[in-house]
């Protein structure tokens, strides 16, 4: 019998061991993979690098491969600005529905609800970009900007921050539901019990107490909307210039990417600078991720105290 035992316990400790060193391969495979992208992203943006420097490329205003202009300020300032409208738009409308679903919504509700977000999601971009292209953008150009500009086309960066947070908006509800679902009913009973209306308790408690994995549930929508490509490039308006409002046309990263790429391959020069367009997004992200990750750190840190 004690043999037996010693036998049970030796092959416990020995799938420990094993699962412990998959776990420690595999994340190594995962952080080599991210260090091999970079690596490769800097090796194939070495020419243009080399021939013009990093500052003058990022802050350059001038886009012109034939003349050797290449200038990615414009380009960074709309991803960055699309990516922030989109998230403006969308985390509040998803905070309230994902509040809503979870503390307020009856079973049929939440039964026709759930499903429709799971095929949301999956909708290819595309589609979006379709969407949007066919009602958003007509829209815009018909019925709202004629109330604040002249003239627009509709192919903005209003379209394309309206098309972005419609696309994130069923993965922000999907994961904000999941998080509620786990605080605690006693809390938001005590909440209850002491006075407070559903709103307050929603607020106080809710909210607070899944504050970490909402901020969590944020960065994941920016990574998503600030890679999105397709969509984009199709309501956007795709004009090189700096956004200075809401109705100019922007021309973000991956729509660079993905409208040149294949047909300037015969320009060494030109391919290296998207590269480097491919560089600058996989750096802003990885520098949002890692703050992001720090600010997370620090709210958890304050909420388990």
């Amino acid at each position: 019998m004690k043999r037996e035992q010693q036998l049970f316990l030796f092959q416990r400790i020995l799938k420990d061991r094993a699962a412990n060193t998959v776990m420690k391969i595999l994340t190594f495979i995962s952080l080599l993979t991210l260090v091999i992208m970079g690596g490769g992203l800097l090796y194939k943006s070495s020419a243009i690098l080399s021939a013009r420097g990093v500052w003058d490329l990022i802050t350059g205003t001038e886009w012109s491969p034939l003349s050797g202009q290449f200038g990615f300020w414009p380009f960074i300032l709309s991803s960055i600005y699309v990516t922030i409208l989109a998230v403006l738009i969308g985390v509040p409308i998803s905070l309230l529905a994902a509040l809503y679903l979870t503390e307020n919504a009856k079973a049929w509700v939440k039964k026709a609800v759930f499903p429709v977000l799971d095929i949301l999601a999956g909708i290819p971009s595309v589609v979006y970009g379709l969407w949007g292209t066919l009602i958003i953008v007509p829209w815009i150009a018909d019925r709202f900007a004629p109330h604040f500009v002249e003239y627009s086309s509709g192919y903005t960066l209003l379209a394309g921050g309206i098309v972005l947070s419609v696309m994130i908006i069923p993965l922000l509800v999907s994961l904000f539901v999941e998080m509620f679902l786990t605080i605690p009913s006693d809390l938001k009973d005590a909440s209850a019990s002491l006075g407070a209306t559903r709103w307050q308790t929603s607020r106080l408690v809710v909210i607070r107490k899944a504050s970490p994995g909402i901020i969590a549930a944020i960065v994941l929508s920016v990574s998503k909307a600030f890679g999105e490509t397709l969509a984009v490039l199709m309501v956007c308006g795709n004009m090189v210039g700096i956004p200075h409002s809401l109705f100019d046309s922007a021309y973000p990263l991956s729509a660079l990417i993905a409208n040149n790429y294949g047909e300037m391959l015969s320009l060494p020069m030109y391919e290296s600078a998207l590269m480097f367009a491919a560089l600058i997004m996989f750096v802003i992200i990885f520098v949002f991720n890692v703050i992001a990750r720090t600010v997370l750190q620090r709210v958890e840190k304050k909420f388990k105290l």
